[in-house]
């Protein structure tokens, strides 16, 4: 068997590389501009200094909220961030008002934390995890390329 394109590295080196390899350069986790739609009932506008635009409904942030309960549900029931909990099988579906922010907070220089009309406000939208999380055609299809 060949170890051809195998390279050994000790666990500190494996986890400095990994480390470097999931900053994202200063730039793209830095916005240039934010617009909050939440008169519109939109959702979130971001453009950021390298040059990168990416949006987000108010339902898809709710669905990705990055605090640690809301995390740990999604990774329990497999769902990824932004897709909506499974709605239990009923006759007569009931209808549910869009979820919303009714506050929205700027955290520092690194982040937003919204308070949604269901009552959560626990998650922190940090710069860097919108910026992962973008939802642009360009950056869903580089996320698909690197699962598969």
């Amino acid at each position: 068997m060949s170890h051809e394109g195998i390279r050994f590295v000790s666990a500190e080196q494996a986890h400095r590389e990994a480390a470097e390899e999931a900053r994202l350069p200063e730039d793209a986790v830095t916005p240039k501009k934010v617009r909050v739609m939440k008169t519109e009932g939109t959702g979130v506008a971001i453009e950021w200094k390298d040059g990168h635009a990416s949006e987000w409904n108010f339902a898809w942030l709710r669905n990705a909220c990055p605090c640690a309960t809301c995390h740990e549900e999604r990774e329990q029931s497999g769902r990824r961030p932004g897709e909506p909990k499974p709605k239990p099988k009923t006759l007569l579906v009931m209808y549910e008002a869009p979820v919303r922010p009714v506050e929205v907070t700027p955290v520092g220089k690194y982040a937003m934390k919204f308070k949604w009309t269901d009552g959560h406000e626990s998650g922190i939208y940090s710069w860097e995890y919108l910026r992962r999380v973008c939802q642009c055609e360009a950056c869903r299809s580089k996320s698909q390329a690197l699962k598969a």
